[in-house]
């Protein structure tokens, strides 16, 4: 009789095996882990969402990483960014390259496409050619428009994230199934209202917060478990220990223009 093979799965497959204590989290296991390196993500934007969610990825064990952004790291960007430090501020890389190198050293069997260009509607399209999943580390809603119209239109799940003071809020869209993002914000704020980091601050806290939120909604949908993803658009204040969880409702509803009606004016020319 042949004896039992009692090595846990994750050093079975000797490319997992620095996984293993992820892969014995039961309701990811072995077949999650797996999908997980052949899965594909494009991250937009390398600020403090885009850093901490590509790093909790790369870590994760996803296949691919395309990094999009075209700013330079500087010294303010550190006490919220992760991926970066005094080093990358005092040289003044751009983002997408220093984001790379780091992802790399953490992750060496990771597959990172860095690519020097801010998203908007003529090049959205070729960088999201391949990927599974879109992750918003932007820092304005005229770009969130346009990842959602995009997103509906092609079928893709994105994960949506904001952060201003010490307050974040965070949405898992999958078309199709969830509501979208026009579905609970029908348009960015006007000119001159929209709240910024720059003109109202923010804590390093938060940020990695939201990130680890986006991310964890990504693994679900990424390692074949998106029947896990959260429902609501939730919303926390890690100052004033407060957290709300809104029902979103679903695909199409409240005659949203963008997935129920179809309209798609952020992609428009």
């Amino acid at each position: 009789m042949k004896a039992l093979d009692t090595t846990p799965p994750a050093k079975q497959d000797a490319g997992l095996a620095r996984w293993q204590r992820q892969v014995a989290f039961a309701p990811l296991g072995l077949a999650g882990q797996r999908a997980l390196s052949a899965a594909r993500a494009l991250v937009v934007g390398l600020g403090g969402l885009g850093s901490w969610s590509a790093e909790l990825l790369a870590r994760a064990g996803v296949g691919m990483l395309r990094l999009a952004d075209d700013d330079k790291v500087e010294l303010t960007n550190i006490h919220r960014q992760g991926l970066y430090d005094e080093a990358n501020a005092a040289a003044s890389p751009l983002k997408v390259a220093a984001a790379a190198a780091r992802l790399k050293a953490l992750n060496s069997r990771l597959r990172v496409e860095p690519v020097a260009v801010r998203v908007d509607k003529d090049n959205i399209e070729a960088l999201a050619d391949g990927m599974d999943l879109i992750l918003d580390g932007t820092d304005n809603f005229a770009t969130r428009f346009l990842i959602n119209d995009f997103a509906v239109k092609t079928d893709r799940p994105w994960v949506f994230a904001g952060v201003i003071g010490a307050e974040a809020q965070t949405m898992t869209i999958v078309p199709g199934r969830t509501a979208c993002l026009r579905c609970v914000l029908d348009g960015p704020p006007p000119p001159c209202t929209e709240k910024t980091c720059g003109n109202f601050g923010v804590l390093g806290p938060a940020v990695a917060a939201a990130a680890a939120f986006q991310a964890c909604e990504a693994v679900k949908i990424l390692s074949g478990r998106g029947d896990q993803i959260s429902p609501y658009l939730v919303k926390f204040n890690l100052w004033d220990n407060t957290m709300q969880r809104l029902q979103t409702g679903k695909a199409g509803g409240q005659g949203c223009r963008c997935c129920g009606q179809r309209e798609f004016e952020y992609l428009e020319p």
